[in-house]
């Protein structure tokens, strides 16, 4: 018995049970310093929302203004080392980066200064760094982009049994930034959720190889809109998609903000990220001088996601009824957004999935749905199902 407890315990050791011991005594909260290092600004929607949930943070621990750093417009790129040092010099006691590309030279400052925690959203890398201070965290956003999808196929529905569109001309435009397993997890929820209430849908998806540009955006969402699409959704960071959609007398679901300013007419509502429940955990552990893991996501039930107003004028009737239902089988465990059942892959159902994040087999399929962001908290859903045409 004696032997399998030191077994157990090396095993612990190896694999970190859960990361890292953050700094054991603790820091005091009127001592402790914030780094934040963001791909944007204030005035771009994804780098908005983390920095409000950063400032929700500030509030709850009752931190000042001069306990949190902000780094803007960080490119992912050797800047972001440089940013992360300069924070960690700084006396930052705990550093964020929330763009996917900050992954590497956030984790390279990491080892470089063992006693700062290091908190990456979006990464996929903290449980294999062998570092004890390098952390991944996600939102389910998964779940708000299926409910998002609800609402988006309601309308379409809409229109069909009004006879404003045919029945094949329910064709969902998605403006993508980058082809990335975060994408394809999001439009596919999002498409989910527009089939659930509107059975012929089809999606195209136009990719703008940037997570931020309102031309490129813009561009993208016309094109798809000259292609015949009647609904409008992204996952990229402007509101140059609603601009389009406006000006075209098209249906949109954003991301992360409220598109209804720019699109008074058109804007559906937004499927959207709350950083602040991460966050304010996060420095909360350091400040209580507790380990926190590497990996961390939650969704609608921890209010890590949401969606912003509804735009009553603009939904099909019922919506508001129909968004509550669904919510409330997501809570209860009822509805799963990737059941295997309600989607197909070159006409198969799938019951296994083999990943190159290194879950083999069908860890990642069981009770016939996809786990997705339940082994590592990014996104491994990357499997493109029929209905969707990618460009």
């Amino acid at each position: 018995m004696k032997k399998l407890g030191s077994l157990l315990l090396a095993l612990c050791l190896v694999f970190g049970l859960f990361t890292a011991t953050a700094n054991a005594e603790g820091v005091a909260a009127d001592e402790i310093k914030v780094g934040l290092i963001y791909i944007g600004d204030e005035n771009e929607g994804y780098t908005y929302s983390h920095y409000k949930g950063a400032m929700e943070m500030k509030e709850a621990l009752g931190l000042s203004d001069d306990q949190i750093v902000v780094k803007w417009l960080i490119p992912e790129s050797e800047a972001c080392y440089e940013a992360a040092v300069d924070l960690a010099e700084e006396g930052c006691n705990i550093i964020f980066a929330n763009s996917f590309g900050h992954e590497d030279y956030l984790f390279q400052a990491a080892e470089e200064y063992p006693e700062i925690q290091f908190c990456h959203a979006t990464g996929t890398k903290a449980a294999t760094t062998g570092l004890d201070n390098t952390h991944n965290y996600f939102t389910g956003i998964y779940e708000a982009r299926y409910v998002s999808g609800v609402v988006g196929g309601m309308k379409l529905q809409q229109m069909i049994d009004e006879g404003t569109i045919a029945v094949e001309d329910a064709i969902v435009g998605y403006v993508g930034a980058y082809p990335y397993a975060e994408v394809v997890s999001g439009y596919t929820s999002f498409f989910l959720g527009v089939r659930s209430v509107c059975p012929s849908a089809t999606m195209i998806v136009k990719y703008t190889n940037s997570w931020a540009s309102a031309d490129l955006e813009k561009e993208a969402a016309e094109a798809l809109i000259a292609e015949g699409c009647n609904l409008i959704s992204q996952h990229a960071d402007t509101t140059g998609a609603s601009t389009a959609c406006e000006a075209a007398g098209v249906a949109i679901v954003g991301y992360n903000i409220s598109m209804i300013p720019t699109a008074p007419n058109y804007a559906l509502t937004s499927c959207t990220n709350n950083w602040a429940p991460y966050v304010t955990y996060a420095v909360q552990s350091v400040i209580a001088g507790e380990a926190f893991p590497s990996d961390w996501c939650k969704g609608y039930v921890d209010g890590a996601v949401a969606l912003t107003e509804i735009n009553e004028a603009a939904v099909a009737p019922g919506t508001v009824e129909k968004v509550a239902e669904v919510e409330a089988a997501l809570a209860d465990g009822s509805l799963h957004v990737f059941d295997c059942a309600t989607f197909t892959v070159g006409g198969e159902t799938i019951t296994t999935f083999d990943t190159a994040y290194g879950f083999e087999g069908n860890q990642l399929v069981s009770d016939g749905y996809f786990h997705e962001s339940e082994l590592r908290s990014a996104p491994c859903f990357e499997l493109r199902i029929d209905g969707i045409t990618e460009k």
